[in-house]
């Protein structure tokens, strides 16, 4: 058991809870930015006379790129910090939420909502930052607080944005809401860069010595990246195949062919540089040093499959389920209802994070994620018949579970490779869209009784996989080009 002293967020004298504020009012922005569309799409497709197929198409595109933009990202973010990194996000979206919001006709819509799967990419840079600003019996807490209250852009887009568009009125209100949120995370990315800082002063940014893949300390682990790669383009396919299927009917099916294989060509280059950048340092031998357990990494990625890939799933369904299961419910009661899933973020992650910090790595994974399973299941045996409150507070225990286990997630990422925490926050983000993926893709062949019940045995899955990991002890080394060692405490000894 650690101990996790305890974290003043109102102690604005402190420099690191200063960052702290910076870096996840940057995250929030990017989630207003990314889900600025969902509580204006029935304007949205009135103003240009649009069909429901293509309504569901851009809730699809808006996840897509997201999966290969956090992995870009992350080595993005390892290889030039989180400061220059996250103000040119957040810089680049603003004009892409402003084109989305000027767009006039489906084709120019559609591309700019593709486009802005980018913005969902910013998380994987503050994890990085929040970790290089606080002390490992304190990461799980700040990461959770980052994490959570940023998470929280999506609900507070909901609630504010139909307002600012009724209080511009007329057919263009909408356009001009989400032009506003473009506007405000331009001038923050400017602040961003003026006041956020990569590390404490006198304190050293580590940097991967090679960049193009994540580096790894041995063969088996090599072959395991190299797995675990493949799955993030199988999700890619699918979005490609979904896009293509008659109810949507994006793009022709020889379009999704062209795709594929395009993506199957982006697979191959992918694993050829994970071969590449590897290799070679295995053939001379990793210095023990240097060396670093994957296998947490592959683990923590099958957690959040079944952690953040579940919550994106059931937030996009949770308002039709309630409202095609229980009788007399209209669709803005059944909105109101399923939000206490996506709310409970704003205690739940950083419960999760500081629960981790005080109780153990391994030990709050396998409590969280033993939760969410049972939640799940559940869930899958709702009816009609049962009293709709009790329904609303399993959904809202469940979710307790679920984001609380993200928190987890993330208060463990930063203590396996200081300088690739970009790169292994990256990957293990984009498992978690590539759960949402293929939860929905299961979805649309299942019950929702069945879906939630498929959500179940994954997470019992997951807890096998994380019964084999390791609570980090005593320190992790970095190596300077000049090989002088630097040693940065993760646990106990």
């Amino acid at each position: 058991m650690t101990t996790a002293s305890s974290l003043n967020v109102l102690n604005f004298q402190e420099p690191k809870i200063r960052l702290l504020h910076l870096s996840w009012f940057a995250f929030f922005l990017t989630f207003v930015v990314w889900f600025a569309h969902a509580p204006l799409l029935s304007s949205i497709q009135i103003s240009l006379d649009l069909t429901d197929a293509q309504i569901r198409a851009l809730l699809i595109l808006n996840v897509a790129i997201t999966i290969p933009a956090r992995i870009v990202v992350g080595v993005l973010v390892d290889r030039f910090g989180p400061r220059i990194i996250y103000s040119g996000l957040l810089f680049i979206s603003a004009f892409l939420c402003i084109g989305f919001a000027f767009a006039n006709s489906y084709t120019s819509l559609a591309i700019f909502r593709f486009l802005l799967g980018f913005v969902g990419a910013g998380f994987v840079i503050g994890i990085r930052l929040v970790s290089e600003w606080f002390p490992a019996h304190q990461v799980g807490t700040a990461e959770g607080i980052y994490g959570g209250w940023g998470n929280f852009g999506s609900a507070a887009a909901a609630m504010t944005l139909p307002l600012l568009a009724l209080a511009f009125g007329g057919d263009d209100g909408w356009r001009y809401a989400i032009t506003v949120v473009g506007v405000l995370c331009g001038a923050y990315a400017f602040v961003f860069y003026k006041y956020a800082r990569n590390t404490p002063k006198g304190s050293i940014y580590f940097k991967p010595k090679k960049t193009g893949a994540m580096e790894v300390s041995s063969w088996k682990d090599l072959w395991v990246l190299m797995l675990m790669t493949v799955p993030m383009y199988v999700a890619l396919g699918i979005l490609a195949w979904r896009l293509a299927s008659p109810n949507i009917a994006l793009f022709s099916v020889s379009t999704m062919y062209i795709f594929q294989a395009i993506l199957v060509a982006m697979m191959v280059f992918n694993l050829q540089q994970i071969w590449r950048v590897n290799a070679e340092s295995l053939r001379e031998g990793v210095p023990e040093l240097q060396k670093y357990p994957f296998k947490q990494v592959a683990i923590l990625n099958i957690a959040y499959f079944a952690t953040f890939g579940s919550e994106l799933a059931v937030v996009s369904m949770l308002p039709l389920y309630f409202l095609q299961t229980f009788e007399g419910l209209t669709p803005v009661t059944a909105g109101l209802l399923a939000s206490g899933f996506a709310f409970m973020n704003l205690v739940s992650r950083p419960a999760g994070g500081w629960f981790s910090d005080r109780y153990g790595r391994r030990r709050s994974l396998l409590i969280l994620v033993s939760g969410l399973a049972v939640g799940y299941f559940l869930m899958g045996m709702i009816d009609s018949h049962w009293w709709i409150a009790i329904a609303v507070l399993l959904t809202m225990a469940c979710s307790f579970f679920v984001q609380a286990g993200e928190g987890a997630v993330f208060a463990m990422i930063p203590l396996i490779k200081r300088s690739m925490t970009g790169q292994i926050a990256g990957m293990a983000g984009a498992y978690g869209n590539v759960g949402a993926v293929i939860y929905l893709t299961v979805l649309s062949f299942v019950t929702y009784s069945t879906f939630f019940y498929v959500i179940a045995v994954s997470a019992a899955v997951g807890l096998i996989a994380i019964y084999f990991m390791e609570d980090p002890k005593g320190h992790i080394a970095e190596v300077m080009p000049d090989g002088t060692v630097h040693t940065i405490k993760v646990g106990s000894e």
